[in-house]
């Protein structure tokens, strides 16, 4: 995928002071566009509707983000709101044959199909516009007559509407399509009453100004500041035809982003590529051959085999990734090059016009918010400032460049010595394969060799063990007690020291390029609530689902895993740990929610350092058939290959997170320069091989385009910072010291995975650290500073 999931860059060549000036230049505070206690109170004649419920700006699926979702709930799973008594008998009937709002403990996944989706969705809207009617009437600043009532409203509509968004994401189908976008306009129209309600609004800025205030706990208080400045992003103090040009904005916005993303998927679906000369494939090693294989099998070709074929290659990730790193035929890595770069580019499948728009409507939202740019109003709810972002990706840039052109040359000089006409032309469709080659030679370490050593069962023992070492939980298979949308997903319980289930989380590792769409992401089904527990329990327990698009088992073995697919794990799992083990029981602020977008990476990327220490990785890297650890000496090659082309892997970053900034500050839609002359430009600056012509990415960027990273795709870089220093806690420690280990674990969890969003990011980290983040581990990390004895 262009890009698949986010590759973490380790910058080792980069200079120790432009890096600390660049960590300098970062405000490791709220940023303060607009101050809560500034926004005037409004009369009830200022406003109604509204768009992405207010609770839902900093929660998106991870990694690879869908549009904003919003308002939702049943409790605990079990549907709560009373029928209307004037509800007709067969509409009582028909509601209650609807698995959506059948009193359930988990989604009833495997049942629910497109049929369900218009009348579920319509009903439920129906409700809830009855119970935000009440609300509205008898709301009082309180937090009994105000918030426990919101949340109530606004996690219902995220279960139900959760429900049927996570089966377009992982079985997706026209009937379903057709449902959602039917339904979709009438979602968003509710979201838009909700967060513009102004006697909502009003009661929460009561409670701002209340005697009371200064005793509220943090928690509380963060909600409140939150509501009150996501009411105001969402259009309350707009009024009359400005409130209405606001409103359709949002509408369009959201169909416009689901149709860019349904495009990336039937794009990357339509190319096939058909092989039946073996020849053809020399080089590919045996795992991929028998994924073409598969895939074949798949598309109707009942005999295909891995040693005889017929293969297919596809564009999805361990397709695309294969051909590109190993395909000896270079007229065949180039035309799946282009094929990846061009999708979604042309014919009725064309993102072009829908980005475009997207930029068009997104500035205008801006303008009408009072903003001098979409960047502003994206940044209004994060870490960082626009500037300082800015700062953070140039200064990265130029620290990366030189040692990128060093990375080109050395890919060149080893290219020539092995004789290849191609080396003093490299193309774009070449780097990989050889980058590939150079490091076979240079580490020896051949990554098909590595993976009989990683395969996911393996992988997923050790990492629960990890948990359960740093964190003292206990992760067991629960398969059977939840539905699943597909019988390759797991379903696992988390439970505490003391065996008590604390959260669960369902796993759906393979790619299905039929149905499912690309990369890797963590979302939440329930999130910890006070206000949502039943049957007699304290809190409703919260529940996440991590999804991959990982090499799905061949030929009658495990998934045999790259070592990036096993990185990849451990990123989601550290976002799904966030949700799962918080201790925050205000629901609107629990696990991932209220968290500033630029520190939501810091468990993921702090999850990721764990694959390279070495009892972590001896733990999990057991060769499939013989149960032989990873030898020594291969663990050693791994280490010494960390940094292997980091800043050509840094500028990859750099220029994802530049055109996106570009795109939402300067670009001017409809003015001189085209979406693909910035690209061309931007790139020129972050591609030591400028961009072909006719590259396209953009048209698959599906980060700022088909999900949450708009003017946020730097806050991959600016979390790194805080998840490196927040490992070095557990170097400081000792790694080899067990006890250590446990406590700062224990810290770690009470502070950055409990508190959720009920305190700034900045506070909790430095209540895990005892002090602001330092740049020293990153540098260190990343080959700049020695290694501590």
């Amino acid at each position: 995928m262009s890009p698949p999931f986010p590759t973490r860059s380790r910058l080792a060549l980069i200079s120790a002071n432009m890096l600390l000036a660049s960590v300098a230049s970062f405000t490791y505070s709220v940023a303060r566009v607009r101050s809560a206690s500034q926004i005037p109170r409004l009369s009830t004649e200022t406003l109604s509707k509204s768009f992405s419920c207010p609770l839902w700006s900093s929660s998106f699926t991870f990694c690879l983000h869908r549009p904003p979702k919003s308002a939702t709930s049943l409790v605990a799973g079990g549907f709560c709101a009373v029928p209307s008594s004037t509800m007709a008998s067969s509409a009582v009937e028909s509601f209650d044959s609807n698995p959506l709002f059948g009193d359930f403990d988990f989604p009833p996944f495997d049942v629910v199909e497109a049929k369900h989706v218009q009348p579920g969705i319509r009903e439920l809207l129906r409700r809830l516009e009855g119970d935000l009617v009440e609300l509205e009437r008898s709301v009082e600043p309180t937090w009994p007559k105000l918030v426990e009532p919101l949340e109530r409203i606004v996690d219902r509509l995220q279960v139900v509407w959760g429900i049927v968004n996570h089966l377009k994401a992982v079985k997706d189908s026209s009937e379903l399509r057709s449902a959602i976008d039917a339904v979709q306009p009438d979602k968003v129209k509710f979201q838009l009453r909700l967060g513009q309600s102004k006697p909502i609004y009003n009661a929460f800025k009561a409670i701002q100004d209340s005697a009371s205030w200064p005793s509220l706990s943090a928690a509380h208080k963060r909600i409140v500041e939150g509501q009150v400045k996501e009411a105001v992003l969402n259009g309350v103090a707009l009024e009359d035809e400005q409130r209405e040009k606001f409103n359709e904005i949002e509408q369009e916005l959201e169909k416009l982003s689901q149709k860019f993303s349904e495009n990336v998927l039937d794009a990357t679906k339509k190319f096939e590529k058909l092989i039946t000369d073996k020849k053809e494939l020399e080089g590919l090693p045996a795992t991929a051959l028998g994924l073409f294989a598969q895939t074949a099998i798949s598309k109707g070709h009942e005999n295909a085999s891995e040693e005889s074929g017929p293969w297919i290659i596809t564009l999805d990730y361990p397709s695309f990734s294969a051909v590109m790193q190993h395909a000896q035929n270079r007229t065949l890595r180039e035309e799946v090059y282009r094929a990846h770069i061009s999708r979604a580019s042309d014919g009725d499948l064309d993102n072009t016009p829908i980005i475009d728009q997207i930029l068009k409507l997104r500035s205008e939202k801006a303008k009408l918010l009072g903003y001098n740019n979409f960047a502003e109003v994206s940044m209004s709810m994060k870490m960082a400032t626009v500037q300082s972002a800015e700062n953070l990706i140039e200064k990265l840039r130029n620290a990366s460049w030189d040692p990128a052109v060093q990375d080109m040359e050395d890919i060149r000089k080893f290219a020539a010595e092995k004789g290849a006409v191609e080396a003093n032309d490299l193309s774009h469709w070449d780097i990989g394969f050889w980058s590939e080659r150079l490091r076979e030679s240079k580490f020896d370490i051949n990554e098909e060799e590595l993976r009989p050593y990683f395969s996911l069962p393996k992988v997923m023992d050790g990492l629960f063990n990890l948990a359960n070492k740093l964190f003292e939980i206990n992760i067991e298979p629960a398969d059977g007690l939840a539905p699943v949308w597909h019988s390759d997903v797991r379903f696992y319980c988390v439970k505490d020291a003391s065996g008590n289930p604390i959260a669960h989380f369902y796993f759906d590792p393979y790619s299905r390029p039929s149905e499912k769409r690309g990369g890797a992401w963590m979302d939440e089904v329930f999130a910890r609530s006070r206000v949502l527990a039943r049957d007699g329990n304290l809190v409703r327990l919260p529940t996440a689902h991590m999804v991959c698009n990982q090499t799905p088992p061949v030929g009658g073995k495990p998934s045999l895993m790259t070592f990036r697919e096993v990185e990849t794990v451990f990123h989601e799992f550290g976002h799904a740990l966030q949700h799962m083990l918080t201790k925050q029981d205000e629901g609107l602020v629990a696990g991932i929610r209220g968290i500033e977008w630029d520190a939501v990476e810091l468990p993921s990327q702090f999850m990721e350092n764990w694959c390279y220490q070495r009892d972590t990785l001896l733990s999990i890297a057991k060769h499939y058939e013989t149960g032989e650890s990873l030898p020594e000496e291969v663990y050693q090659k791994l280490i010494a290959a960390k940094t292997f082309r980091a800043g050509s892997l840094s500028l990859r970053q750099i220029r994802f997170a530049s055109m996106d900034l570009e795109l939402h500050t300067k670009y001017i839609p409809g003015g001189p320069e085209s979406i693909y002359d910035v690209d061309q430009r931007v790139g020129k600056t972050t591609q030591v091989i400028p961009p072909l012509l006719e590259d396209r990415f953009l048209c698959s960027f599906s980060h700022i385009f088909g999900g949450g990273y708009a003017a946020g795709y730097y806050s991959y870089k600016w979390a790194e910072v805080l998840s490196a220093d927040a490992f070095s806690a557990f170097e400081d420690a000792g790694l080899d010291n067990e006890k250590a280990i446990k406590e700062t674990g224990r810290r770690f969890r009470e502070t950055i995975l409990a508190l959720g969003g009920g305190k700034p990011p900045l506070e909790v980290f430095v209540e895990f650290r005892g002090r602001e983040p330092s740049p020293e581990a990153l540098l260190r990390h990343n080959g700049l500073l020695p290694v501590a004895a």
